[in-house]
């Protein structure tokens, strides 16, 4: 039977300094050599917005999510949570959660910065099986394009984000999962702890600049290395039109958002299929019924990377 994200409860973690609020779903591994998934969120996001894809795994894979210090069932940290924090805090959690199963990391958004520090921090080691990018942030991906524009913002405020990207209309949540997801974005706790969170998110990128990762690739070495790419366009285009509805920008404003929505989907390739380099065994796709939040929209698409990782282990291992 097929697992439900709002029937795990939770495990509180205390990694030293507070505690980690993690969830297991499935049964455990069979093995100590069998790959385990752990999900990591973007950018003042819930753990819930994996909703489907925990559902539409294997029933027989063991899986984990987890609340970020200041969020849901977690204590808030001592420390500002800059990427390379986060990353410190994952490592401390998993270690003390006494996870050893190798790992196939699941990471959206800037979840792709803040694996890059948790993998710079604790290297590529026996604890990683491979690596699942969905839409994630490259380090140079401010660089070549900005979605935290002011302009483009200016033209698009106002509008709901959810339901002006169409997110509403189309995710593939259960209506219990769409509504815990919803009521745990709206909490103050939550708020609170993503404003601290965007405060960190610019400084993040040439920060693990700074490491020189992209000088040591393939940082993987061989594990498998799935990266999937959205139409930021998509959620970009929804919200521009509603935002000219609502008389938002002026002419040049809404000039400059209609050029970057034009230029967006090549760029967020472009930045997509660097991540290939960090293995020798990589794949690139395309939702292309997606914006931004392919697991909500596309949670099959995130699954299937999942399985492409799951078997080319398994073809290593039996090789």
């Amino acid at each position: 039977m097929p697992t439900s994200i709002l029937t795990s409860d939770p495990t509180l973690i205390n990694i030293g300094t507070h505690s980690l609020a993690l969830y297991a779903h499935g049964p455990e591994p069979k093995t100590s050599k069998d790959p385990v998934i752990f999900f990591v969120s973007g950018i003042s996001s819930s753990r819930l917005n994996w909703g489907a894809v925990v559902r539409l795994l294997s029933p027989s894979l063991r899986s984990y999510t987890y609340d970020r210090s200041g969020y849901n069932n977690s204590e808030i940290s001592p420390l500002p949570p800059t990427a390379e924090n986060i990353a410190l805090e994952l490592s401390l959690l998993i270690e003390r959660a006494s996870i050893t199963n190798p790992l196939i990391l699941v990471g959206h958004s800037w979840a792709g910065v803040i694996l890059c520090e948790f993998l710079a921090r604790t290297g590529n080691g026996p604890h990683i099986a491979g690596l699942v990018l969905v839409d994630a942030n490259h380090e140079t991906a401010l660089q070549v394009l900005e979605v935290n524009d002011p302009i483009l913002w200016t033209v698009f405020a106002g509008v709901d984000f959810y339901s002006g990207t169409g997110i509403e209309a189309e995710h593939k949540l259960t209506p219990e999962e769409w509504a815990a997801f919803q009521s745990d974005q709206s909490t103050e706790k939550h708020q609170k702890a993503g404003e601290k969170e965007s405060e960190q998110y610019s400084p993040s990128f040439p920060t693990l600049r700074q490491k020189g990762l992209q000088e040591k690739q393939p940082l993987l070495g061989d594990k498998p290395v799935y990266v999937i790419g959205s139409f930021r366009s998509r959620d970009w285009g929804n919200l521009y039109k509603l935002g000219v509805e609502k008389g938002n920008g002026t002419e040049e404003q809404r000039r400059h958002a209609r050029e970057m929505i034009a230029t967006a989907d090549e760029k967020s390739e472009g930045l997509m299929r660097k991540h290939l380099k960090l293995s020798e065994k990589s794949k690139f796709v395309l939702a292309k019924e997606s914006g931004h939040f392919i697991q909500l929209q596309q949670p099959d698409v995130v699954v299937d990377g999942i399985e492409w990782a799951l078997s080319e282990i398994r073809d290593s291992a039996s090789s």
